[in-house]
């Protein structure tokens, strides 16, 4: 297919998504970033990670637009005494019968909402592993699918708050995203306080059915990425591993482990989604640039001698930004 039936394609195919933008923005004031790379998970089949001090709207945003469209959503609170069977489900006896059956859990949904996932012991973050990466729960003895779409939207506030517990390495790199979620501007505070301050309940239309979501991942999969777009997302993820590949001999000390091939993969499957969101059948150094640091940012993991020089992630992925060069 060349370029020119592939844009006009994309365009008739991401119309509903400005519908699904309106809807949400009905209730979500600004954000305008946290809802744009929320559709790109969506878009891409990924996970994604929100984190943020409390009150910056993280679970509204992503309940609004699990309600905006039509599919099953659960949302699970994530507490120090949860257990894996209370997500994944468990094995119960039937004493009439004497047989156990499965009872499945709340993560048999296609929106899961992990809220404050950081604040559950490792055990029960761990439960979502497998129903992330391979789509399906293993209940006793049977493994079950999850439906399609499946997606996990996790909330966490900042590690420094109190009664948190870290998320594992292995778990943190099943997100597609992670997203930093700052304060409002002064106008979109004032907004806010004109929206949510009376007690009149705001509600979405239901906009977009589960297949039209499918519909839309089967485009974004055939986007064009350039054989030249291909180096460059190598080029990156391989400066994580080897600074001094791209120049940046000062960075090695800092980084004590770089990105996966997962983030390689998430790079260039995040970056279609960005250019289907744009209307556009291929990719860009653009599209990169836009989602690069969301898709890298937790997969640099830091010495202790960068933490010692507060120097963060996002700090060495934006110097590999600058240091690689564009296509």
């Amino acid at each position: 297919m060349d370029i020119n039936t592939l844009n006009k394609q994309v365009q008739a195919e991401s119309l509903f998504l400005q519908d699904l933008k309106r809807e949400v923005s009905k209730i979500i004031v600004g954000q305008e970033d946290l809802l744009e790379k929320m559709l790109v998970a969506l878009l891409a089949d990924g996970h994604i990670l929100i984190e943020g001090v409390p009150g910056l709207a993280k679970t509204l945003a992503v309940k609004t637009l699990a309600q905006a469209i039509h599919a099953q959503f659960q949302r699970i609170q994530f507490t120090p005494d949860l257990l894996p069977a209370d997500i994944t489900g468990t094995l119960i006896f039937n004493p009439k019968e004497g047989v156990f059956y499965p009872k499945r859990g709340p993560v048999f949904s296609n929106f899961v909402l992990a809220d404050e996932i950081n604040r559950s012991p490792a055990k029960v973050q761990s439960a979502l592993l497998e129903a992330m990466q391979e789509r399906q729960v293993t209940i006793g003895e049977k493994t079950y699918p999850l439906p399609s779409p499946f997606m996990v939207m996790a909330t966490q506030n900042p590690v420094e708050q109190e009664g948190t517990y870290p998320l594992p390495e292995a778990q943190v790199d099943r997100f597609m995203l992670k997203v930093l979620v700052t304060y409002p501007t002064r106008e979109e505070e004032k907004q806010i306080l004109e929206r949510m301050s009376s007690h009149q309940q705001l509600s979405v239309n239901t906009q977009v059915t589960p297949e039209m979501i499918l519909k839309a991942r089967q485009v974004t999969d055939g986007i064009y990425v350039d054989e030249k777009i291909k180096n460059y997302i190598v080029s990156l993820v391989f400066a994580t591993r080897d600074p001094k590949s791209a120049g940046l001999e000062n960075l090695a000390s800092f980084i004590s482990y770089g990105a996966s091939p997962r983030a390689t993969i998430f790079l260039t499957q995040a970056a279609k989604a960005y250019a289907f969101l744009n209307g556009r059948g291929y990719v860009t150094p653009e599209d990169i640039k836009a989602i690069g640091l969301d898709v890298l940012r937790h997969r640099v993991l830091l010495t202790y001698e960068a933490e010692a020089e507060n120097v963060t992630s996002d700090q060495i992925v934006k110097q590999i930004f600058d240091a690689v060069d564009v296509p």
